[in-house]
């Protein structure tokens, strides 16, 4: 969410390329958390055995919004947030629209994340530690862990990262080559990469968690002032982590099919949840490192939500600082210099979801993780739509040095038309996300808040046009009127 350097990591102005570029961005999607997570998830509530060629399709149109996104992440003020790409190509009011589902969609990623570590966490502890305690007690220390952390502004360093990174590559690798070398059916079935299982039902089931699966991927043009050459080493570093992210998680995706059987792996991961995969690795690899794998994926998904927390503390902070939201959210700590007031709310809005499901009785896995991925996925595929739009609305007329057609044009629209077809399908068969038990009317409450939340916020910013024009002149960094020093707002991106 913050730029290395801001953390401490120490890397310094033009000493990045590509390669450790893509490092960053690929660390930030956290893959084990992917595979044991969002992957197994993924054929749980779908039912779709297709599901691992969704992922090499999605990055191949990422990809094409890569292009557009990183051409104007050069002239930009805060590179990487999508409302600045939006104000700044569609309009202020736009743009306010966008900041505010982005509030909501990354907010949905980082409370989401509670439910998937209380589940492994509290299926680990009972099975190895002997501490058997229900999910939401590990969810809500994990709550406690880093909204004290939030407040006291602690980063993760790249260093951490780039170990926990490699460490979670090498589990994948050992899931990956027991879950080939020991087919189910006697060989390995193709059938997991068939794309007549994928285009069926459940398809906008598995397009909300692929979705999901690349957040952070966007985090490139974070680092822009940091390469060797930003025109062309933040989209390079793009196209590397996406060709990495979508191989890795179409594989072992696939795999996951091969080692369990494609007509069992629905029931298999409905079953077993997150644990099919460790469950692999300790019958066909080594008990050791299925512990591994669990410990690996509780850091990785305690450092994604401290993440996504920082990133959305410091948006609160930049709206009330902006004056979008209410000026206390700009309160800050006066030893750390921490978004206190965007922590703490962020904090107490996670508290009273994750309780809410708590006292609901619902599962943390199959409601509060796939409910909440629901709304986040279709939140940001209408971001990197409307941000494809806004390349294309603001290169026009704009011959600047270095971009080309491709870029400032094509790419951006084959993009848009692409995302809308991607958006049509979460919303039209979001339903896949929802068991026959569950409330009918989520089919239309969960793309329904992203609706609800991009008209308030297209509303509220013709109000700021009408009633506060200094205010609404700032937006997307525009002239702003605001206190010597502030400068725009901190990124969303993990």
């Amino acid at each position: 969410m913050s730029s290395s350097s801001a953390s401490g990591s120490g890397l310094r102005q033009g000493r990045l390329g590509a390669a450790q570029l893509a490092l960053f961005t690929v660390a930030a999607s956290a893959p084990l958390t992917v595979l044991g997570g969002a992957v197994t998830t993924m054929y749980a509530v779908s039912g779709n055995v297709g599901a691992a060629l969704a992922y090499p399709l999605l990055a191949v149109v990422l990809g094409v919004f890569m292009v557009g996104y990183a051409a104007m992440s050069r002239f930009v003020g805060s590179p990487g947030a999508f409302h600045t790409y939006v104000a700044n190509g569609l309009g202020r009011a736009g743009g306010v629209a966008g900041s505010f589902v982005a509030l909501l969609a990354y907010n949905a990623v980082q409370i989401s994340l509670y439910g998937l570590f209380g589940a492994v966490v509290a299926d680990f502890s009972a099975a190895r530690l002997g501490v058997d305690q229900p999910w939401w007690v590990w969810s809500l220390v994990a709550l406690a862990v880093v909204g004290t952390l939030g407040v006291r502004r602690v980063d993760l360093n790249a260093v951490l990262l780039a170990t926990l990174l490699v460490l979670e590559c090498l589990v994948i690798l050992v899931f990956d080559l027991v879950a080939f070398g020991s087919p189910a059916e006697g060989s390995v079935t193709q059938a997991g990469l068939d794309p007549d299982n994928l285009f069926a039902a459940g398809f906008g089931g598995v397009l909300v968690l692929a979705v999901v699966s690349f957040t952070g991927i966007e985090s490139g043009p974070l680092y822009s002032d940091e390469v060797y050459d930003p025109r062309r080493t933040v989209a390079w570093a793009g196209y590397l982590a996406l060709a990495f992210t979508g191989g890795c998680y179409a594989l072992s995706a696939w795999g996951l099919t091969v080692v369990t059987g494609p007509a069992q792996t629905p029931a298999a991961t409905a079953t077993a949840g997150p644990r099919a995969v460790f469950d692999v690795l300790a019958e066909y690899a080594h008990r050791t490192v299925a512990d591994l794998g669990y410990v690996l994926f509780a850091a990785s998904a305690l450092a994604a939500l401290l993440f996504f927390h920082n990133g959305v503390a410091r948006h609160l902070f930049g709206l009330g600082r902006e004056r979008l939201l209410p000026a206390y959210l700009r309160r800050t700590g006066i030893r750390t210099g921490a978004p206190v007031a965007g922590s703490l709310t962020q904090s107490v809005l996670a508290l009273g979801v994750v309780l809410g499901f708590v006292l609901a009785d619902r599962d943390p896995v199959f409601h509060l993780f796939t409910w909440l991925s629901g709304v986040a996925a279709v939140g940001l595929v209408l971001l990197m739509l409307l941000t494809s739009a806004a390349v294309v609305g603001f290169f026009r007329g704009r011959p600047e040095p270095g971009v080309n057609l491709w870029q400032r044009r094509v790419a951006p629209g084959m993009a848009t038309v692409l995302l809308l077809g991607v958006l049509v399908v979460l919303v039209v068969d979001v339903d896949s996300l929802v068991a026959p038990d569950d409330p009918s009317y989520l089919a239309w409450l969960l793309p329904g808040l992203v609706a609800v939340t991009a008209l308030f916020g297209l509303g509220w910013g013709l109000v700021l046009r009408a009633l506060r024009p200094a205010v609404y002149a700032a937006v997307g960094g525009g002239p702003a009127q605001v206190a010597p020093g502030e400068g725009a707002e901190p990124s969303l991106s993990r």
